[in-house]
């Protein structure tokens, strides 16, 4: 009996995420209608489209927390979509950050930064505590270590969530529209660490309705709508001047403050 695939360290030339004909349906209903990109590392690929697109039912299908009807799912060379691949082993190489913070409120910001740490990644206490104030800092909150999350503002738990998937030292990082439920005025805060996590090389794949956001930080936009991806293509093309109808209603009902710079 063939045994689990132990995850390979990626070669030279090998996309961080490659997906290939990629279907899902729940039920009767076809959410993804063969989906094919790839995103190559230290790329930042921003996914926009109208709700009900599927850009979300996508984003968790790469990390698999969807399972795909059909095709495959590389990350790193590595098919999550194989039955007999690891997947857990694979999924500690990419970070996610959702919607909603999803911070245990029984811990405080050190807590919640170092549980994962040491039951998954096995690190000692001072090894954890010491990634996690790294990463703490790495994100402006080191003076929060030890708040709880119903202390912080929304802007706040959402850059802690940030620094938690940090600090298991992923090779990628999945964002899903992680602004969405912030006020306006904290949203600035949430983006300046998603760009200078890009403008240090991180490989990204953002899920966003930040138009500003993606026209200036990345190396290429994919429009989706109605489970399947209209166009793609460098953000000064696809936002600036878009080849497909659909691509350009859909732009013209964003606010115009959307489409200048992220709030500094």
């Amino acid at each position: 009996m063939t045994g689990p695939v132990t995850p390979q360290s990626p070669g030279a030339g090998v996309p961080a995420i490659e997906i290939d004909e990629l279907h899902k349906h729940f039920g009767a209903l076809e959410v993804l209608k063969g989906i094919d990109f790839v995103v190559d590392p230290r790329e930042v690929v921003c996914v926009i489209g109208p709700s009900g697109s599927g850009k979300s039912t996508l984003l968790r299908c790469v990390n698999k927390l969807e399972e795909p009807t059909s095709g495959r799912i590389l990350i790193e060379g590595d098919d999550i979509t194989d039955p007999d691949c690891d997947v857990d082993a694979v999924r500690r190489r990419i970070g996610m950050v959702f919607q909603s913070f999803n911070l245990f409120p029984h811990l405080d910001v050190m807590g919640n930064l170092t549980i994962a740490q040491r039951r998954v990644l096995r690190r000692s206490k001072a090894d954890a505590i010491a990634t996690a104030t790294a990463m703490l800092e790495r994100v402006g909150l080191v003076d929060k270590a030890r708040e709880f999350p119903a202390r912080l503002s929304g802007g706040q738990q959402q850059r802690v969530a940030i620094a938690r998937a940090l600090c298991m030292s992923p090779d990628m990082m999945l964002f899903d529209e992680v602004t969405s439920a912030l006020d306006p005025e904290l949203v600035g805060e949430v983006l300046a660490v998603m760009r200078s996590l890009a403008e240090e090389g991180m490989t990204m794949m953002v899920v966003t309705h930040e138009m500003g956001f993606a026209r200036r930080v990345a190396d290429r936009v994919v429009f989706m709508d109605d489970g399947v991806v209209v166009e793609e293509g460098p953000p000064a093309e696809v936002l600036g001047d878009p080849r497909h109808e659909r691509t350009r209603r859909f732009l013209s009902q964003v606010a115009e403050r959307d489409l200048g710079d992220p709030p500094p």
